[in-house]
């Protein structure tokens, strides 16, 4: 199994149009950007997203990637969804998951695209390209609804925050804990504070309250300084960033492994 950061930035990426803050400079500077969130899972030669960014198609061809098995949506918010169009007119047999509240949400505006809308509720696990997926409840006011992710495969747990803020219900804890990789969104540095959404310090704490083995920041913002500085302090991820998962017989059990593969953008 291959997890891929497909985007690592917030709404309006990095740089941000416009601005001319340290960090969006650095970036025109060094070529570097964060595209909006989508998180890549490959199993079994086929492409699971998790959410399609308004980046989808630069995204999809880095990755030379021409068929995607199944979406899941975890909620409403145009950086999350917007680009599902990239790849729609290619095929059109896509099966979308997520719950019934964020399917209505996002139907309003896709209606002349024709999916497989596959309705699923938090905490009742499904099986899409061979893994167990699970969605999770998050907080991400003011939405009546939002999700977390966590996909297990041979004893390998990934969990995705999702867009929220450190508030989360206890079942969605339980459901997320001890993942071997905790994707997890940190909107700002420490000194930020918001109400949707988490700081660097409040990702961290979640994910030694989780017990997670490895922790990566994405839905980062151009409020952290650049990322070869960001890195320094913050396991901060970046774009294309890949973790590889293999299952290895040992001892009448399969052990999991986990190679990060980081390449240059």
């Amino acid at each position: 199994m291959k997890v891929v950061l497909l985007g690592t930035g917030d709404s309006p990426g990095t740089p941000v149009v416009g601005c001319h803050c340290k960090t969006c400079e650095n970036a025109r500077k060094y070529g570097w950007e964060r595209r909006r969130f989508s998180v890549m899972v490959e199993n079994e030669g086929k492409i699971l997203l998790i959410d399609t960014s308004p980046d989808m198609r630069y995204q999809l061809l880095r990755m030379n990637v021409e068929r995607v098995e199944a979406v899941i949506w975890t909620h409403c918010h145009y950086d999350h969804f917007a680009g599902f169009g990239d790849f729609y007119r290619v095929q059109d047999d896509v099966k979308v998951y997520t719950s019934p509240e964020v399917h209505e949400d996002i139907g309003k505006y896709m209606d002349f695209m024709k999916y497989k809308a596959i309705e699923v509720e938090s905490y009742e696990p499904f099986e899409v390209i061979g893994l167990k997926v699970t969605l999770v409840d998050v907080n991400h006011p003011p939405l009546r609804r939002s999700h977390g992710v966590v996909i297990e495969w041979n004893g390998v747990k990934v969990s995705i925050s999702g867009d929220t803020n450190a508030h989360l219900p206890e079942k969605t804890m339980e459901t997320m804990a001890n993942p071997n990789l905790f994707i997890v969104e940190a909107l700002a540095p420490p000194k930020f504070r918001f109400r949707k959404h988490m700081n660097a310090e409040e990702a961290m704490l979640l994910s030694k309250k989780l017990g997670a083995k490895r922790t990566v920041l994405t839905h980062m913002s151009h409020f952290f300084p650049p990322h070869s500085v960001a890195l320094k302090k913050w396991p901060a991820g970046h774009d294309f960033q890949k973790f590889e998962f293999s299952s290895n017989a040992g001892e009448g059990r399969k052990v999991a492994s986990l190679e990060a593969f980081l390449e240059g953008d």
